[in-house]
């Protein structure tokens, strides 16, 4: 399940900074643009207490938590869609992301170079929104000439498609995104078969200074960016990115400590990191046992054979049954003996559609 979230925004803005702290992989931060050509993909593991739990009430040999990946990307400037600085390139590598995280500048810096010399989210965010919708754009023409000759022989799937591409033509004209627009069902099956960027689910990330993340109603920046997000129905994590790259290096005590001076009692990064696990469609399983206790990813919706062929083919293929508790009631009873006298295991079948937070176990015969 290699679903990806994409750091995107402008550069100079804190992307690959914030990409060294979620990743701690190295990437290249400069204060020049185009310092990240190449998209850097990177692990991160989901911060999740329940696991620690888990793992303190069946103290396994070893705790295995879940992971799914971030994708930095270059900065975008304008003309981006027109091929302007590497715009194709980026362009295509937001192409290839399941969701996209976007960066914007919410502090002052005189040391920072602006691509475009000053400090504006809202035109930093425009900017971006705008590349995209006219790259989507372009493409909707190309097939648009297309689709319409095929349509007028009366062929069903034209004729749908049509139909789907004269709601998002006249959107991406006045510059709003496909996301914008209803879609049944149905019509949402096409949509995907479009690949456009802007349907992809958007998560902004306010990137303040130090000294501001405490109290972070009180930069105007982010208050811009927050009214901005709410006329999209997103949602906003405000972050210190040269902050969160610092405490990424901190041992678990010293990271308490230094959250603590900040005024905070949560890093950003941990935020950020489930909200984007959330902006996928993901949510959590868990398996626990003496061998191990382990987190799994799986898509919000999936059924328990599915989810079990997340383990291995096999336990899908020869599924018969799960065994099932909610973290919550192993939590509360302490073991599954317990929540088995208390009537809390549930024995669930083909039809059962996994929850967030259920400790399963699959039973399966090949």
């Amino acid at each position: 399940m290699a679903l990806t979230a994409g750091i995107v925004g402008l550069p100079n803005v804190g992307k690959s900074t914030l990409f060294n702290a979620i990743t701690k992989a190295g990437a290249e931060a400069a204060n020049y643009p185009f310092a990240t050509i190449d998209p850097n993909v990177g692990m991160v593991e989901v911060p999740d207490w329940r696991l620690q739990r888990l793992t303190e009430l069946v103290h396994p040999k070893k705790t295995v938590p879940t992971t799914f990946e971030f994708t930095d990307i270059a900065g975008i400037v304008k003309g981006a869609s027109k091929g302007e600085g590497l715009g194709n390139q980026f362009l295509s590598h937001i192409r290839q992301v399941d969701a996209i995280c976007h960066v914007v500048r919410c502090f002052d810096d005189p040391n920072i170079t602006h691509v475009e010399g000053r400090v504006d989210p809202l035109e930093d965010i425009d900017t971006i929104n705008l590349e995209l919708v006219l790259a989507d754009l372009e493409s909707i023409n190309k097939r648009y000439t297309r689709v319409a000759k095929v349509a007028k022989t009366k062929d069903k799937e034209a004729v749908a498609e049509l139909a789907v591409l004269d709601k998002i033509k006249p959107a991406l004209e006045e510059g709003r995104s496909a996301r914008s627009v209803e879609f049944t069902d149905d019509e949402q099956k096409i949509v995907k078969g479009l690949f456009l960027l802007t349907t992809k689910p958007v998560l902004y990330v306010a990137n303040v200074a130090e000294d501001e993340v405490a109290d972070a109603d009180n930069n105007h920046y982010v208050q811009a960016v927050r009214n901005f997000a709410a006329s999209e129905n997103a949602e906003v994590i405000v972050v210190c990115a040269r902050a969160e790259e610092e405490i990424a290096e901190l041992e678990e005590e010293d990271k308490a400590e230094f959250l603590e001076a900040m005024g905070i009692e949560e890093s950003g990064l941990d935020q950020l990191i489930r909200a984007a696990y959330d902006l996928l469609g993901l949510a959590t399983y868990f398996t626990a046992g003496e061998q191990e206790v382990r987190a799994w990813t799986f898509r919000k919706g999936i059924k328990a054979p599915q989810a079990a062929g997340i383990i291995h083919s096999d336990f899908e293929r020869g599924f018969i049954r799960a065994e099932t508790v909610s973290f919550e009631d192993l939590n509360k009873y302490g073991n599954m003996h317990a929540a088995k006298e208390a009537g809390r295991v549930r024995l669930e079948g083909k039809d059962y559609v996994v929850q967030d937070g259920d400790v399963m176990l699959f039973r399966f015969n090949v």
